[in-house]
């Protein structure tokens, strides 16, 4: 059931990152002016923040759970449990980390550029995606 658990968690959120990423973003910027686009966007991403630290959080414990559960000897680093920590590491570099500078730089303060720090965090977003995807991917294949 943990299994089935985990594969279901890690798809619901690689499927919102990926509405993220391919539909709410670029339809703002679509449809509204730039700056109304930046607020709904920057809402949103607040929001999938947050959903991202409990998403990591909870398919971490069920990783633990399963591995625990398995009694497999010297698997202490598994793949299942690496990929949520690379999301999370994103989630709190990408939004917790950078949010602050973007503000800063929107302000015309900080070392770096709007430009520049957008460039990193659309990485660690995409990296986020990628290791969500992936793990998502690996938790189907994993026995019921």
């Amino acid at each position: 059931m943990l299994y089935r658990a985990r594969a279901l968690l890690a798809a619901l959120w690689g499927g919102l990152l990926l509405c993220v990423a391919g539909v709410a973003a670029p339809s703002a910027f679509a449809v509204l002016e730039r700056a109304q686009a930046g607020k709904l966007v920057g809402r949103v991403f607040e929001l999938d923040a947050q959903i991202g630290l409990a998403a990591g959080l909870l398919l971490l414990m069920m990783e633990r759970r399963l591995q625990r559960d398995a009694r497999v000897p010297g698997r202490v680093f598994t793949p299942e449990l690496l990929l949520p920590l690379v999301a999370l590491f994103c989630v709190v570099a990408g939004y917790y980390g950078l949010q602050p500078l973007l503000e800063a730089a929107r302000a015309g303060q900080g070392a770096w550029s709007f430009g520049a720090l957008h460039a990193v965090s659309s990485l660690l977003f995409g990296l986020k995606t990628l290791a969500v995807l992936l793990l998502a991917w690996r938790a189907s294949r994993a026995p019921a």
